[in-house]
């Protein structure tokens, strides 16, 4: 049998998009990720590394549900260096998709809140969008000697800023705390519309990715997504 695609995500819900028959999925925060896909690695190999789920745009006028598939990920904890993606599988998700824009991708250490510090790394990078993950992924890979591809679907525009509750209610593990939103929207009420403003974007994610995910199986072969591990 040959070794599995591995599908790395940052939140159980785009863990739980990607999981099916066929492949690896490893679900993962940002400072346990690297440790997580070296031992997901070592159990069973890897053919290649897909980083999968949402991220945030910094072009403005991108809309949420907007693919995004990267041909370079930009580490920006590592002074903004370049990790090309594997161009065969970037120009075969491009071509399948024919929306989705092919662009940088920066990867950050922590969430790009509001829409002036979006901005200010859309000024720095020149990057789409940017998450949490996909410059985790491009490290490992490399280090590995293995493909990747990078497939993001925006889900908060780059003119948005994110309202203190929407954080609020983002455990460190990546599901949802109901009750850190309650006590902040009790805190500060004017941020209901705003709030709901997220949940209709996160909405228009998730059908995004659903579809998106059947095309990424298509195009990457053997199947996408399995059982997944860290939810």
């Amino acid at each position: 049998m040959s070794p599995p695609i591995i599908v790395v995500t940052g939140m159980p819900f785009e863990a739980r998009i990607a999981k099916g028959d066929g492949v690896h999925v490893v679900c993962a925060q940002n400072h346990t990720l690297a440790d997580a896909l070296e031992a997901a690695i070592a159990r069973e190999g890897a053919r290649g590394l897909v980083s999968f789920g949402t991220a945030g745009g910094l072009i403005p006028g991108v809309k949420p549900g907007q693919w995004v598939v990267a041909h370079t990920v930009l580490d920006m904890p590592q002074q903004a260096r370049e990790c090309a993606t594997s161009l065969a599988w970037a120009d075969a998700l491009r071509r399948a998709m024919p929306g989705a824009l092919l662009a940088d991708v920066a990867g950050v250490s922590a969430p790009v809140v509001s829409a002036g510090d979006k901005a200010a790394l859309f000024r720095e990078s020149g990057a789409a969008a940017a998450d949490m993950e996909s410059h985790i992924v491009a490290r490992v890979a490399q280090a590995h000697g293995l493909p990747f591809v990078v497939a993001r679907v925006v889900i908060d525009p780059a003119e948005r800023s994110l309202p203190p509750a929407a954080l609020a209610g983002m455990r460190s593990d990546g599901s949802t705390d109901i009750l850190g939103v309650l006590r902040s929207l009790a805190g500060n009420p004017l941020q209901l519309p705003a709030l709901l403003r997220v949940g209709q974007d996160a909405g228009r994610a998730r059908q995004a990715m659903k579809h998106g995910r059947r095309i990424v199986s298509l195009e990457l072969g053997d199947g996408f997504g399995a059982r997944a591990v860290g939810i």
